[in-house]
């Protein structure tokens, strides 16, 4: 398995990798098209189901 350098995205990026989802295109082509990893996909989509934000603040319940 090859070790991944971290990358940083900004709030914009992942609004746009959002959108794309929800306008239809399929996640195993935006994972593919902007080299994504499957988990970061889906945790984006998900903050942005629930609460709209990408801050991990805003996503974490009162526990």
């Amino acid at each position: 398995m090859i070790k991944r350098e971290r990358r940083t995205f900004t709030a914009e990026f992942k609004k746009q990798m959002v959108q794309l989802y929800q306008n239809g295109k399929t996640k195993r082509t935006i994972i593919d098209e902007y080299d994504l990893t499957p988990s970061s996909l889906d945790r984006w989509i998900h903050q942005d189901e629930t609460s709209g934000s990408f801050k991990e603040e805003d996503n974490r319940t009162a526990e």
